[in-house]
């Protein structure tokens, strides 16, 4: 058997994410569940350290949320992974806060979290209709909203995921993040849920993960989850090093950000055995659609929709792009730090239906194409334009490692279209225009290029755009020059 390979099948059906824990306790008790490299625990420790905590939450207080106890910034994230199943494990909502936010951030989200639950009680039993988590990603007033989960909202993404993906969804799960960001927590109960076990790097590290991933035996890792940036720094550092194939990885599953597909072949080098997945969806959506990462596939498509998914487009006229309304099992339950009319995000219900007011269409194969989020969409020259399309196009040429598309407002052509970029060699603003040209229809292509030195991302490591759009509205920025 292959290094971070599933080592047994899955029991029947689980209905609450820690469920798994008692049953692989007791079926393989040895095995390793997580390590972090400082804290080591087999299935069985974790287990009764779980179950232990549990009983003392339960009986220490009936409150229906429980904030996950933060670590200091170190490479050791199973305490804080120990820590969210004991809540869950006593039937309570585990909230999982982020390092980086301000103390005055910290203590709104606190307090509306706290009037957003009320004064709900934890339930005896915990089902699959049980909320269980409580994550943040970023609000439209720029204090992070809090989407709550129930635990069949999850347990149907993982079984979903085995079923789409493969043996290597059932693999060793490397997860090469924060807890906090929920890609990440994801791949990490995903890794016990299949009884894999996991490898956790709270601090991203090219170098780690790429010797976790080449590591023979129980300590290797068979399988991955991660954003974008980290396979591109792990590929550039592969090709300094000249590192050779790794073929005991099974799956890459990358989320969070478009792919840059023309790297795909590199990847697949590095990893010739690994089936290379990219995955489409939201906070609030899980899973929504996945296709096996190909050089030649448009950028725009994302993938055929999962089978327990259902699609539809709301379009003013029939075969044009609409907003991207889906129904599943794996949908989020409801927002809870929400508690004034000008903090409503941009998030459509219709009935069971849901948008997170993403742009798109079906293709006749039943691909869906997305063409941008609808807040982000410009207006330029009459025309609908929408900056993920020419933010792909730019960061395929080989100078540029990240691009963010802002408008000018412009009284001629409502906007002129600006970019600002990362680069990682020398270009100039006419080579990329030509690149653009030969890509991009003429009302797209960026009139103003900028070169930005100090890249803001966010905890999930996407490009920050808000930020970036603050950095171009302040030309006096000492990180910010023309190209």
């Amino acid at each position: 058997m292959a290094p971070g390979s599933r080592l047994t099948t899955l029991p029947p059906a689980f209905d609450t994410v820690h469920a798994p824990l008692a049953h692989w306790a007791r079926t393989k008790p040895h095995a390793v569940a997580v390590d972090d490299g400082v804290t080591r625990l087999d299935f069985a420790e974790l287990a009764r350290q779980v179950t232990a905590r549990a009983t003392v939450l339960k009986q220490s207080s009936s409150s229906a949320v429980c904030w996950v106890s933060d670590v200091p910034e170190t490479d050791n994230a199973a305490p804080l992974l120990l820590s969210f199943l004991s809540i869950i494990a006593a039937g309570r909502t585990a909230a999982v806060s982020d390092p980086d936010w301000p103390p005055s951030v910290r203590e709104q989200i606190f307090a509306r979290v706290a009037a957003g639950v009320g004064a709900e009680i934890a339930p005896a039993v915990a089902t699959a209709s049980t909320p269980f988590y409580i994550g943040f990603t970023s609000g439209s007033s720029g204090l992070p909203k809090g989407f709550r989960r129930n635990h069949g909202s999850w347990t149907s993404s993982f079984d979903i995921c085995l079923e789409s993906f493969g043996a290597g969804a059932g693999a060793t799960m490397l997860v090469p993040g924060r807890l906090s960001h929920s890609t990440f927590l994801f791949g990490a109960l995903l890794g016990l849920w299949s009884g894999a076990g996991i490898r956790l790097q709270s601090r991203f590290s090219p170098a780690a993960a790429l010797d976790t991933l080449a590591r023979k035996g129980n300590d290797g890792a068979g399988a991955m989850v991660a954003v974008p940036s980290q396979l591109i720094l792990m590929l550039d550092l592969a090709q300094r090093r000249a590192l050779s194939p790794m073929p005991d990885v099974q799956l890459l599953m990358i989320g969070g950000a478009p792919w840059t597909r023309a790297r795909t072949p590199e990847l697949q080098a590095l990893f010739p055995q690994a089936r290379i997945i990219e995955f489409y969806g939201a906070s609030e959506t899980s899973f929504i659609a996945w296709t096996d990462s190909d050089s030649t596939l448009p950028d725009h498509v994302v993938g055929r929709p999962f089978s327990n998914v259902e699609v539809r487009i709301d379009a003013a006229a029939p075969n044009t792009p609409g907003l991207i309304y889906v129904r599943s099992p794996m949908v989020f339950k409801d927002y809870v730090t929400l508690n004034e009319q000008s903090d409503q995000p941009a998030l459509l219900r219709d009935g069971d239906w849901l948008s997170v007011r993403d742009v798109g269409h079906l293709d006749a194969q039943g691909r869906l194409h997305l063409l941008g989020r609808q807040q982000r969409m410009l207006l330029a020259q009459g025309k609908n334009l929408f900056p993920e399309e020419v933010e792909s196009v730019l960061a395929a040429h080989p100078a540029v490692n990240a691009a963010s598309v802002q408008g000018i407002p412009d009284a001629v052509r409502g906007v002129q279209v600006a970019v600002l970029l990362q680069l990682n060699e020398a270009v100039s603003a006419d080579a990329l225009s030509a690149w653009c040209r030969e890509r991009l229809e003429p009302y797209k292509i960026p009139r103003r290029f900028y070169v930005c030195e100090d890249w803001p991302l966010t905890p999930s490591g996407k490009s920050d755009h808000k930020q970036l759009a603050q950095l171009l509205g302040s030309p006096d920025s000492p990180t910010l020059r023309p190209l």
